[in-house]
């Protein structure tokens, strides 16, 4: 059944339409033919009935002319049948013919009237003659009278009126199919041209790359009041999305490649230095070189595991890794920082804000690594702001912020402040670190459902972080 059901949107619609015609002619063919053939019964009725009354009246029974409307003519089924019977057995027939003569009715014929006529209007086939509408009645003597008309003009006129009916019936359906597909066609076009944009988008190479997915529906057809604007609509939305997804991943493939460059690049550094001094001791041999070299050596590897460190950290926070879910004094670690900020660099000045209240502030979270965001926090803003700057840390019901006077952030360094290996210097002066700060940071609160904002002009410097 489905392999003769089309498969075409527009063959299943014309189908359906015409399908849908073709039922609405034959119910009303149906229903005017048995509606005219009912009204054309009737009329013979009343006919038969008014010649039944008129032969029933005085004198002698089939004496006079009795006219019907339609009887007798030319070519016809003998017009007029009246039969009569009486309780002695006598029976005849007198039929109003074409010239207006009698014909005697058959035995068989004379039974049939007997058995099946009736005081209403009833259709009989008499034996030798026809189909005859008839109908009975009976004097005070108990003589049995059936008079009736034949039906051929019935049923020649409805079978005129179905023969009508199916030549128009057939030309509505061809009618409907032809018109029903250009229509269908035409109201299709919109839903050609998104699948026309959709394949269009198909053919783009969107394995690798920096793919700009620029195709898109026509704004004619993205209109939400109709079904194919819906389409074409969604189907632009979803482009877009594409597109941004295909670019974040082109950025995140970038972000790889220059994080691998630049992690790289500064482990080559302790390492080419671990080799150099190697060297040296070897060559040396004395022992106040390769004191000298055994500290740089000891030095460098140090610096090694706190970059190989961070990134595993990275590691484990991209891979979505729980941290620790444990109650913390927020005010306290925030007091214990400042402290400590104030002890390694007393040429800032350290403040810290605490709320109105006086009450502790405390979060559900990792306490060691929340100490890790404070300390780089601070730490950034010690490296990057002069001597005497203020910097001020005040503590919040949903978090902290870390506020410096300092001269802030280069202006095109806010916006990758807190992507990694970002460093302010670009010389890549091994004073400044390895840019992984601000990173971690980042990652350690999103890792705790919260957020990071940075806000930067020179002398209003403050790093919001909210914790979830």
């Amino acid at each position: 059944m489905d392999r003769l059901w089309p498969r075409s949107l527009t063959a299943r619609l014309v189908v359906t339409a015409v399908a849908l015609v073709a039922v609405v002619s034959l119910l009303v063919g149906t229903v005017t033919t048995l509606g005219m053939r009912a009204w054309l019964t009737n009329r013979l009725d009343a006919d038969v009935v008014q010649t039944a009354n008129r032969m029933m009246g005085p004198g002698p029974r089939g004496s006079g002319p009795v006219i019907i409307p339609g009887a007798g003519r030319p070519g016809a089924q003998l017009g007029l049948l009246v039969a009569w019977h009486t309780d002695t057995g006598d029976g005849g027939l007198v039929v109003a013919d074409n010239d207006d003569g009698q014909v005697d009715l058959s035995e068989e014929a004379l039974a049939s009237l007997e058995e099946r006529a009736t005081r209403t209007p009833s259709t009989v086939d008499v034996p030798g003659q026809g189909s005859y509408r008839v109908v009975a009645s009976t004097d005070g003597s108990g003589d049995k009278t059936v008079v009736g008309l034949p039906t051929d003009d019935v049923d020649e006129a409805t079978l005129s009126l179905i023969r009508l009916e199916v030549v128009l019936a057939l030309l509505g359906t061809l009618a409907a199919a032809l018109a029903g597909t250009a229509v269908v066609r035409r109201q299709l076009r919109p839903l050609t041209e998104v699948a026309a944009t959709a394949h269009a988008v198909a053919e783009l190479p969107l394995a690798e790359g920096e793919i700009g997915v620029t195709e898109r529906v026509p704004e004619h057809l993205t209109d939400p009041r109709t079904e194919a604007g819906q389409v074409g609509l969604a189907l632009n939305q979803l482009l877009a999305h594409v597109e941004s997804s295909l670019s974040a991943r082109h950025r995140s493939e970038q972000q790889v490649r220059q994080f691998v460059a630049d992690a790289s690049h500064e482990l080559r550094t302790p390492l080419t230095t671990i080799a150099g001094y190697t060297e040296l001791a070897r060559r040396r041999g004395d022992a106040d070189t390769s004191a000298v070299a055994l500290a740089k050596v000891e030095e460098e590897a140090g610096r090694m595991t706190a970059l190989v460190e961070d990134l595993l950290l990275l590691a484990r926070l991209d891979a979505g890794r729980p941290l620790a879910a444990e109650p913390v004094d927020l005010t306290r670690l925030l007091l214990e920082a400042v402290d400590d900020a104030r002890v390694v660099d007393p040429d800032h000045r350290w403040q810290i804000v605490l709320p109105v209240d006086g009450e502790p502030v405390e979060t559900i979270g990792d306490e060691h690594r929340l100490h890790q965001v404070v300390t780089n926090l601070l730490a950034n803003a010690r490296k990057y702001t002069p001597a005497g700057t203020t910097v001020t840390v005040t503590v919040r019901p949903d978090g902290f912020d870390v506020h410096d006077d300092g001269p802030g952030f280069p202006p095109g360094l806010v916006d990758t402040a807190f992507e990694r290996f970002t460093r302010g210097d670009t010389s890549r002066h091994r004073s400044d670190g390895v840019g992984l700060g601000l990173a971690l940071v980042q990652a350690i609160v999103s890792a705790h459902g919260g957020s990071v904002v940075l806000h930067s002009v020179p002398g209003d410097t403050r790093i919001t972080v909210r914790l979830g």
